[in-house]
């Protein structure tokens, strides 16, 4: 049997004291058998809260593992082609027909 947790004893043992204290008040009894009675269905009723506290999610060794989130994909970083325009497709045919060993390429930064 595992042990009580801090939660199950602070719950059980306030719901000992205040029940009893409830019970003996509302009752005013004075015998010695009244009391007993009281004060073992107190101990009762403390024992039945403090088994009834959800105890924390345990993992067995045994059981099959939760099964971790796969990582993200790495973010590709994403370029815009270079469009097409009616001017550069002109100069493009027009420059099929001049030797390619004349042709210079020209880089110019982009824009913004």
């Amino acid at each position: 049997m595992p042990r009580p947790t801090a939660a199950q004893l602070a719950y059980g043992s306030c719901t000992v004291i205040f029940s009893t204290l409830a019970m003996l008040l509302l009752s005013q009894t004075s015998s010695g058998l009244g009391i007993a009675v009281i004060t073992l269905s107190a101990l009762a009723l403390g024992l039945l809260v403090a088994v009834t506290v959800p105890l924390p999610k345990r993992v067995r060794s045994g059981s099959v593992a939760a099964v971790p989130a796969p990582a993200p994909a790495p973010v590709q970083e994403r370029v815009p082609a270079q469009r097409e325009t009616a001017s550069v497709a002109a100069s493009v045919s027009s420059m099929s027909s001049v030797s390619s060993a004349s042709v210079s390429a020209v880089h110019e930064p982009a824009g913004p």
